[in-house]
């Protein structure tokens, strides 16, 4: 069943039990997917996994650019993955959202790729990358700024002033119709990271540019669902706190912003929920984002569980298929 069919009949349930959407809804949200690992190198060719994409109905798909692994060495770029799939998702008329993330070496003296690079060094790449793929019309800055593992130094200062602005100047300068988000949050801080309402504040403090927030809205515990649950008193913003996201992004950029989730899912096994349950909290998400003013896009995060128990099980497809 198509993804957006199976979306649009659950929310159809859903609305028998609430109020028909404001006129400030978001008819027009796009769904999408993000699996770059099962879309680089999962089973079968890259043209199955397409038709895998197109059978699912998505209306958009998520990808990174490792910047990390695209020029290891200063000036000696290797597209060739990066090519494979942008250019196999174009034939098939998908669109792309193309996240820039992770630093080489050389950028960032030495270090791992979560350290900042230098300004100019990173504008090169971004001013690269949207010369390479002048047909993607919407890119990310980084992925999850706002924790350690992800960035460091974990500041908003730092995110605004060596990423994000450096790259919305270069990608505009190449292709004045691209849309540049930043932010690309996660809903926590999570240790020693800033949470997303701060970072928020923070990005509008450093003069932050940008076209659209980015926001990883994903749930604290499989108890919370789309609609309830979420901590009514913290700095988080998930799913169910979504106001929150929309009230701090007016705030910080204007009322006009756009806003777009682009990373999102409930796990299964263990420490999630059951697959039935998945299926129904997808749907109510899907509800959720068509009630909620100036959200143009959710990215479900993935299309196939990861081999490894501990990691994300998160996808439509489990491991067996």
């Amino acid at each position: 069943m198509h993804l957006r069919l199976l979306l649009s009949l659950c929310a159809a349930l859903a609305l028998t039990a609430v109020a028909v959407a404001s006129a400030a809804a978001a008819p027009g949200v796009r769904f999408g997917i993000q699996d770059d690992a099962w879309l680089s190198h999962g089973a079968g060719t890259l043209d199955e996994r397409l038709d895998r994409l197109e059978g699912l109905g998505v209306d958009v798909v998520r990808f990174n650019l490792r910047w990390d692994r695209i020029e290891r060495e200063q000036g000696a770029p290797d597209w060739e993955e990066s090519d494979r799939v942008l250019q196999g998702l174009r034939s098939r008329g998908i669109p792309a959202v193309v996240a820039l993330v992770g630093a080489p070496g050389w950028a960032n003296g030495g270090r791992t790729p979560n350290f900042a690079p230098g300004a100019a060094a990173f504008a090169g790449f971004a001013r690269a990358a949207a010369s390479r793929y002048p047909w993607v019309t919407q890119w990310l800055v980084w992925n999850e700024p706002n924790q350690p593992r992800w960035l460091r130094p974990t500041t908003a200062r730092t995110y605004v002033r060596q990423l994000l602005n450096p790259a919305y100047a270069a990608i505009h300068a190449v292709n004045p119709r691209a849309k540049v988000a930043g932010g690309v949050t996660a809903p926590r801080g999570g240790s020693n990271g800033v949470s997303p309402v701060a970072w928020i504040r923070g990005m509008r403090a450093a003069g932050a540019r940008l076209d659209a927030y980015a926001h990883h809205p994903y749930p604290s515990s499989s108890r919370e669902t789309p609609f309830t649950g979420g901590c009514a008193h913290c700095t988080t913003i998930t799913m169910a706190t979504l106001e929150r996201l929309l009230a701090e992004v007016g705030r910080a950029f204007g009322t006009r912003t756009r806003i777009w989730l682009t990373e999102y899912g409930y796990q299964t096994g263990a420490y999630g929920v059951t697959q039935q349950r998945q299926a129904e909290l997808i749907g109510q998400s899907a509800l959720r984002v068509h009630r909620a003013p100036r959200v143009d896009m959710l990215i479900h995060y993935l299309v196939k569980d990861e081999p490894e128990a501990n990691r994300f099980q998160s996808g439509l497809y489990t491991i067996a298929g």
